[in-house]
């Protein structure tokens, strides 16, 4: 159940604008929503089977970094553009869906988490408007997060998706993404039972590992990024992949300061995560390292 500014955020009753439908998929077939809180179905050309049955246990947040929800529904919904997402969550709190859960939308590309490659079959996609880092990067209101807590908590439920498993693009795909970004409020998700969180750990002077740092430290951080889920080899060298992967479990666990760098605060928070995950996930983790 949704508390605070929150809960009135989404039950915020004004009036809101028609939602605009792009002309090229106007006439097409409708579905039953597979969620409650979804307010309008707008479907989508771009979508597949998922591969070997795979039935969905993740969950994927994007923004959709483009300067309106306009183009961006046109982008997700119009065949040729080869991108889609499940879901798309408006600004004023409204849930379009776009593809049915059961099929396989679009929406990771090239990307990793725990072993798995084909992010796409094994994840659902939820796109939340925003004209992200290349158009401005505005605060996330209050109306659309509460959204964005009510969807994931239906599918949280309805699909048996332990919290290590709702993750940004950024951190499937580090060296390509950025979304949704340091100012996407995971805490607040958290709080709400929606994902894994720790309270980051303050930033204070000490040493850190950047590129071009070698040795067992490095070797070690890149053991525990792995553990948890991000797609990176221990190789002891801190290089540029070492470095992106970092920066995104900045944007994602430790936003006030993302530059890629390990300092102290970057490490303890990590491992502070990693002690907050039950048994089960730890020894999951372990392997895929």
């Amino acid at each position: 159940m949704l508390s605070g500014s929150f809960a009135y955020a989404y039950s915020d009753p004004r009036r809101r604008r028609p939602l605009p439908v792009p002309k090229a998929i106007a006439g097409m077939p409708t579905f039953i929503p597979d969620s409650s809180v979804v307010s309008d179905t707008v479907p989508s050309m771009n979508f597949g089977d998922r591969a070997k049955g795979r039935q969905p246990d993740m969950i994927v947040l994007h923004y959709t970094g483009m300067p309106d929800v306009e183009g961006a529904l046109a982008r997700l919904c119009t065949s040729g553009t080869d991108v889609s997402a499940h879901y798309v969550v408006l600004e004023d709190g409204r849930v379009v869906q776009c593809v049915q859960e059961a099929k396989r939308a679009w929406h990771a590309g090239v990307a990793s988490w725990a072993g798995e490659e084909d992010i796409n079959s094994c994840s659902i996609g939820i796109e939340i408007v925003n004209r992200g880092h290349d158009w401005g990067y505005p605060d996330f209101p209050l109306r659309q997060i509460a959204a964005v807590i009510a969807l994931c908590r239906g599918i949280i439920i309805r699909r048996d998706i332990p919290p290590w498993r709702v993750v940004g693009h950024s951190d499937v795909a580090p060296a390509r993404k950025k979304d949704p970004g340091e100012k996407f409020p995971w805490h607040a998700l958290a709080d709400s039972g929606v994902g894994q969180w720790v309270r980051p750990t303050p930033i204070v002077p000490g040493e850190v590992m950047k590129i071009g740092s070698e040795g067992d430290a490095v070797h070690a951080l890149q053991q525990s990024l792995a553990r948890y889920g991000y797609g990176i080899k221990a190789s002891g060298t801190f290089d540029n992949t070492t470095a992106e992967v970092v920066t995104a479990f900045q944007r994602h666990f430790r936003p006030e300061r993302v530059d890629g760098v390990a300092d102290p605060s970057t490490l303890t928070t990590l491992q502070a995560l990693l002690e907050s995950l039950p048994a089960p996930a730890n020894a999951e983790s372990d392997k895929s390292s």
